[in-house]
């Protein structure tokens, strides 16, 4: 699967785990979700696993994707592939609930919505 970047006004595909996608200003995944960063994530490498990833999933990223520009893909704990942007792993928050939300920007003083 071949990753592209696109605006949001452009149709979103369903999954989770599709492409990135840039927003006028606040990132987001090709669905449209919102898209987080972790002030614990150190170096590029996600830090967020076990219940901590149930509440905040990694943005998947699968063997074959294509990374564009800013974006990369880091290596989870479990061996999977997270997309990252500008070298930082990029969540969901399991709380918001449709397009645009961002109900988890400045949870805990540490998770970020991620702005272009």
């Amino acid at each position: 699967m071949k990753t592209t970047l696109s605006f949001v006004s452009l149709a979103f595909a369903a999954a989770m785990a599709a492409s990135p996608a840039l927003s006028a200003e606040m990132l987001t995944a090709e669905n449209g979700m919102t898209l987080y960063v972790y002030d614990k994530d150190a170096g590029g490498v996600p830090s967020c696993d076990g219940d901590c990833a149930k509440n905040w999933p990694p943005y998947a990223a699968k063997e074959g994707d294509t990374a564009k520009k800013d974006w990369s893909m880091v290596k989870r704990s479990d061996g999977s592939l997270q997309w990252a942007y500008e070298g930082k792993p990029l969540y969901f928050f399991a709380k918001d609930a449709k397009k645009g939300d961002k109900t988890g920007d400045g949870m805990g003083g540490a998770w970020h919505v991620v702005m272009e």
